[in-house]
């Protein structure tokens, strides 16, 4: 399944470019299916990943740094290329030119209240890429908000921004939905708060590598 031209999706600018899409229901639906029915095959992630969650799992590794993880695969051919599709076309709305894709990894998180994923960024084989969030299944509540309750923090992603100055808009924390899924570079810096209650908050993490001459692509209409 190839993204569509004409696929809708929203822009947010907090100095690099976030891209915000919705899985397709088929892409969706064979995602969270491998995750429940080859979970007991799949491999833990914690040791490569700084998320304070007891399950984190690989549904795909591509790198090489085989003393971490040995590579495998997990997912069939059309959910490689609908990532692939997506990731190009963050490029391409993004001006950027004669670039290498190397797709590197895919997991899951798995939280549960309580769990947490502190402020980091990603990368690839290479310091140079594209991080992605997808949302697979939230819990019907993230609890008590015990303070600030018009300002909401339980379970949220937050992705902070490199822009400055009075007026600039330094951070995008979504009202996040099952289907989304955000594109952004590996070095800006995201983060998952805490929520409290039951049920569970599946998202996934995919990382792309891109491959480009950053001089060539300065300035670039």
């Amino acid at each position: 399944m190839i993204l569509e031209q004409n696929q809708k999706f929203n822009f947010v600018f907090l100095g690099q470019s976030i891209l915000k899409y919705q899985v397709p229901l088929e892409i969706f639906h064979i995602i969270n299916g491998i995750y429940e029915h080859k979970y007991p095959e799949l491999k833990p992630a914690n040791k490569q990943l700084v998320g304070k969650i007891e399950k984190e799992h690989s549904l795909f590794f591509n790198g090489e740094n085989s003393d971490k993880m040995v590579k495998h695969n997990y997912l069939p051919t059309n959910v490689l290329m609908w990532f692939e599709s997506s990731f190009k076309h963050y490029l391409n709305f993004n001006k950027i030119k004669e670039y290498k894709l190397h797709f590197n990894s895919v997991w899951v998180n798995q939280m549960f209240e309580h769990e947490y994923n502190p402020v980091h960024v990603h990368q690839g084989t290479l310091y140079t890429g594209l991080s992605s969030v997808m949302i697979l299944k939230l819990p019907e509540s993230f609890g008590v908000e015990y303070s600030a309750e018009g300002a909401p923090q339980n379970g949220r992603l937050q992705i902070l921004g490199s822009a400055s100055g009075q007026f600039a808009h330094v951070d995008y924390q979504p009202n996040i939905k099952e289907r989304d899924f955000y594109i952004f570079p590996y070095d800006m810096r995201h983060c998952v708060y805490p929520f409290n209650g039951p049920g569970w908050r599946r998202t996934l993490a995919a990382n792309m590598d891109v491959d480009y001459d950053p001089i060539r692509n300065r300035g670039v209409s």
